[in-house]
């Protein structure tokens, strides 16, 4: 195959893959721009904190031991907590593994999720509307969004169904708007245990659309609704969650339009090369072979942004992992043996009001976890607070309820032992770097979870690399990276949201950046759509004309 014959495939790549990207290019563009300041909604894990009552310690509650046995579950306990969770009631919330399976072979059978009364340890029925709008209630009292009533009645313990009156529309009150299995609001794994939905709308000035999980109770997921219909144009839009629960498989066809637009914006980058003249300019003088308009704007705009436009597309396609390139076998390091969420009910005999009774400020939630093979529980407060400081969570015993205190060489030997011929580095981060860095909460990565500062980073020379981000005042392990996640931070991270510090810690720099680039996509885009409609007009009218010619 000769040259010109290779140029005239890459001309014809483009124009025809451009004409069916082009219109999928300028909303991923769009939706991308909403994005950066508004994200897919979701309750933040201080803001579901902030709405919790304080445990207090003159309730009268079980410890998990006693809780568990007396509701009888049995199976490995995992992210064990207790919250005033439930329409302000305190619960025991729980993921359970059964440990058998039905056939040697047979996979493992999925988690499910419970609430058991702390009060009683009974296993708490799904909810119902009137415990939902209860939980709404509480959520909107504690955030301060509406006068506390202290007229407010909470359920029992086995709530029964309402009357239709109980959900109508009360002023100043929550008002209840239905189930749901999934929503455009709700498209998220993390939801799966907590299905199906209970929605409730707050009387606050947002319109606040609350997600009530209908296994344990409480609020899952805030949507205001400002945020609702940005999600619309923003998230929503730009995975493409229309196609979602259809015969289309979803994760397939963003992987395909992916590749797709990676070799649009490849045959494009090297159309606009061959069609440039770099010694001498056409006969009219520009460089460019098109006539002032569109095409000649698509040209330099290509010029221009093509490298931006694609690294978007392309680090948009390593964002879902394609054919599990990021996947490594399974680590020598076995992190959980440092700190593991999973925990046995029999070894947690405190009761939480000895727990509470060794911390000095209010707590919103108690969580158990082992550590170095020991229970432990964390006292949790609703916001992060400085290294060093009295208001820290506080680490105690599930044994006794005493504060914990973790020496850092009894760490740090556990780390030395955790792989025989594999002695680690450990390295202590005072400020965020590459490889771990806070976003913003409306970001798809932040809001999830504490960033906590001083870390420990902790590497290892195993096959896969494993880096470890330990925070030295709890024990927990806060990531866990190998060779081929660290790639996939190159690859999606820093192409698709440019997180990259000099930006992110200076805006805004990083705005001006981002919004530089994407307006020269939405450019780029925006005359593709112009040339391909032109093109198809085109194409339409030579059709009609031969079809005229032909009868």
């Amino acid at each position: 195959m000769n040259l010109s014959r290779i140029k005239r495939w890459i001309l014809l790549g483009h124009r025809w893959l451009g004409i069916g990207t082009c219109l999928l290019f300028f909303l991923w563009f769009l939706s991308g721009v909403v994005m950066m300041y508004v994200g897919h909604p979701k309750l933040t894990w201080q803001e579901r904190l902030e709405h919790l009552p304080p445990l207090e310690a003159s309730q009268s509650l079980l410890s998990p031991a006693d809780a568990f046995q007396r509701a009888g579950i049995q199976g490995t306990v995992t992210d064990l907590r207790l919250a005033n969770a439930r329409a302000g009631l305190p619960v025991y919330i729980a993921q359970i593994r059964p440990d058998t399976r039905s056939a040697p072979d047979a996979p493992r059978p999925e988690p499910r999720l419970v609430a058991l009364d702390a009060r009683t340890g009974a296993l708490l029925p799904p909810t119902d509307p009137a415990t939902a709008l209860a939980s709404a209630q509480i959520y909107l009292e504690q955030g301060g969004l509406s006068p506390t009533s202290s007229s407010t009645t909470r359920p029992a313990t086995s709530p029964r169904q309402p009357s239709p009156a109980t959900a109508q529309d009360t002023p100043g009150k929550p008002l209840y708007q239905g189930i749901t299995v999934e929503d455009a609001h709700t498209h998220s794994k993390a939801m799966d245990l907590h299905r199906p939905l209970h929605k409730v709308l707050l009387p606050d000035a947002e319109q606040t659309l609350l997600y009530i999980s209908g296994t344990t109770g409480e609020v899952v997921r805030d949507a205001p609704r400002l945020e609702r219909g940005f999600n619309y144009l923003g998230a929503w839009l730009h995975w493409l969650y229309l196609f979602r629960d259809t015969a289309i498989d979803w994760t397939d066809l963003i992987i395909w339009l992916s590749v797709i637009g990676t070799v649009a914006t490849l045959s494009g980058f090297l159309s606009g090369i061959i069609r440039w003249r770099f010694s001498r300019p056409y006969r009219s003088g520009s460089r460019s072979p098109f006539a002032p308009g569109a095409l000649r704007w698509h040209h330099i705009l290509g010029l221009v942004f093509a490298l931006t436009t694609f690294t978007w597309i392309f680090s948009g396609l390593m964002s879902m992992n394609p054919w599990d390139i990021f996947e490594a076998d399974e680590s020598i390091i076995d992190a959980r043996r440092i700190s593991n969420p999973d925990i046995q009910p029999s070894r947690a005999i405190a009761t939480p009001q000895a727990l509470l009774a060794s911390t000095t400020t209010p707590v919103r939630e108690l969580q158990w976890h082992t550590l170095l093979d020991k229970a432990r529980v964390k006292a949790i407060r609703t916001h992060e607070v400085p290294p060093g400081s009295a208001d820290q969570p506080v680490l105690l015993s599930a044994r006794t309820g005493k504060p914990y205190n973790l020496e850092p060489e009894r760490l740090r030997s556990a780390l030395f032992t955790l792989q025989a011929g594999y002695p680690p580095r450990i390295d202590i981060l005072q400020q965020d770097d590459f490889y771990y860095y806070s976003r913003t909460e409306h970001t798809m990565t932040g809001g999830r979870k504490p960033h906590p500062l001083p870390i420990w980073r902790v590497r290892y020379d195993d096959p896969n690399k494993t880096w470890l981000h330990i925070d030295p005042a709890t024990g927990q392990v806060l990531s866990e990276l190998d060779s081929y996640q660290r790639t996939e931070r190159w690859l999606f991270a820093l192409l698709h949201s440019w997180d990259w510090l000099p930006l992110l810690q200076n805006r805004p720099l990083w705005d001006i950046f981002m919004l530089v680039l994407a307006t020269g996509g939405l450019a780029l885009s925006a005359t593709g759509i112009w040339i391909a409609g032109h093109r198809l007009h085109i194409k339409a009218r030579r059709w009609r004309l031969l079809r005229r010619k032909t009868r």
